[in-house]
């Protein structure tokens, strides 16, 4: 049974005709089953429009379309089976016989499947996100059964976490084995970012630092301090102990002919190119109105 189903069209006929068979009874086998995939296809839009629409989240919808389509393509095998031939049950089993001789040859895929049920499961990234995986780095437009799709960000086309514009596709079988890098997940979607200003060292540094503190307070304050609430709930679940602060902070570090003013603040990570430019242009203003207190390096000093 196992040798003909593994053979071609015309294979397939004569098996069905030894198995006593008519022409007559094959057509209209052939015709049930063409009912039945269409049935499970129309199952599938049916039952999977009904849950679309109860679902708001669109991460969610894609997940179900995901789950949904593996679950019709499996009970429509199995149907099929049931259908064309009275002994589907060994049927079954020569398949599965003969899923172990080609198991080496779909290796790869098999991982890739298991490394979608555990996106699933585990949900170390999900649609929207924005990842690093794989010496990849971009937002995840879409997890198939054997394959996940970023937009890629920077990847050497670009630069300042920008949209390269190109579609970078990673075996779902790689999260099984690398790490995964979520800058934006649901729970906590935020990172911390730096701005850095060179100064001099005849610069009043008490109030350079404070006054980038207040632009940044003024572009971020209530959010962050809102995202470090969150962060510390979080982080109070866990043995990990660290101080956090709720306003942006600034370390100075001196380096050869001039000082470095590091701003530090928290931002959602796809805005924190747009934030950062806001930020270097307020406070170059600020700075450039007090030129008594503040100076920057010049020529070869810098």
């Amino acid at each position: 049974m196992a040798g003909g189903l593994a053979l071609d069209a015309g294979g397939a006929f004569a098996s069905a005709l030894a198995y006593g068979y008519t022409t007559g009874e094959l057509v209209g086998r052939a015709f049930l089953a063409c009912a039945v995939v269409a049935g499970c296809y129309g199952a599938y839009v049916l039952v999977g429009s009904f849950l679309v629409r109860r679902t708001a989240d669109k991460v969610e919808r894609h997940k179900l379309r995901s789950v949904l389509r593996l679950c019709a393509v499996l009970v429509g095998t199995v149907a099929v089976l049931g259908v064309v031939t009275d002994r589907w049950v060994p049927a079954l089993v020569s398949l599965g016989v003969a899923g172990f001789a080609v198991t080496f040859a779909l290796q790869q895929p098999l991982l890739s499947l298991f490394g979608w049920v555990y996106v699933m499961v585990k949900e170390p990234y999900e649609v929207g996100d924005r990842i690093a995986i794989d010496g990849a780095t971009g937002d995840v437009i879409d997890v198939d059964v054997l394959v996940t799709t970023l937009w890629e960000v920077d990847g050497g086309l670009v630069a300042s976490n920008q949209p390269s514009g190109r579609h970078i596709t990673v075996p779902n079988s790689v999260v099984l084995a690398t790490g995964v890098t979520n800058f934006s997940r649901e729970s906590f979607p935020y990172v911390w970012n730096e701005v850095s200003v060179q100064v001099a060292y005849e610069t009043d540094l008490d109030f350079a630092t404070e006054q980038m503190r207040a632009v940044a307070g003024e572009l971020l304050g209530d959010e962050m301090a809102r995202g470090v609430a969150d962060y510390r709930e979080q982080l109070a679940e866990t043995p990990v102990e660290l101080e956090v602060n709720e306003r942006p902070s600034v370390n100075v570090e001196p380096e050869g002919t001039f000082v470095t003013l590091r701003l530090r603040y928290l931002v959602p990570p796809k805005r924190g190119q747009r934030t950062k430019n806001e930020l270097y242009r307020r406070i170059l203003e600020r700075f450039n109105e007090h030129p008594e207190r503040v100076a920057f390096p010049v020529g070869r000093n810098r």
